[in-house]
């Protein structure tokens, strides 16, 4: 009975940390992906992002990889502040994150300041031995009205 209930603790230690380990590196890439986004480097983020990227802004605008590389270098978009509210991670599939949640931004375009808090989901794709940004979706949420 001891060997048995010794066998199954450590299962569950196995999965665990086999389960932490992805969402760790994850993380991690969400962090450098965010990094570079405010402090735009052209090999940064193309490290970063899939080959595949389809970036579907809360405006309505969609960039591929190299249109939204070719954004954030020139600077008509600057993302100076991305404080997530919530983020959450989930695994449907091997090899496949989503990540969900709330974020309140700080960007800076050709027209001034906006400051949205955004709803978003995110894809993450697992590509050789590297998490890939491979799909953002985005809304704004719209503030309570004041009482």
């Amino acid at each position: 009975m001891k060997t048995l209930l010794t066998t199954l603790i450590c299962l569950v230690t196995v999965i665990s940390f086999a389960e932490e380990a992805p969402l760790a590196a994850v993380k991690a890439a969400d962090d450098a992906r965010v990094a570079a986004m405010k402090a735009p480097d052209r090999d940064k983020l193309s490290a970063i992002f899939s080959d595949e990227l389809r970036y579907a802004h809360s405006s309505g605008v969609v960039d591929t990889k190299a249109s939204f590389i070719e954004v954030l270098l020139k600077g008509t978009t600057k993302y100076q502040a991305v404080d997530y509210v919530e983020r959450n991670f989930t695994f449907p599939a091997p090899g496949i994150a989503l990540m969900t949640g709330s974020a309140k931004l700080k960007i800076g375009t050709e027209t001034g300041t906006l400051e949205p808090t955004l709803a978003f989901l995110a894809v993450w794709r697992l590509e050789g031995s590297q998490w890939r940004f491979l799909a953002w979706q985005s809304c704004k949420l719209i503030p309570p009205p004041a009482k």
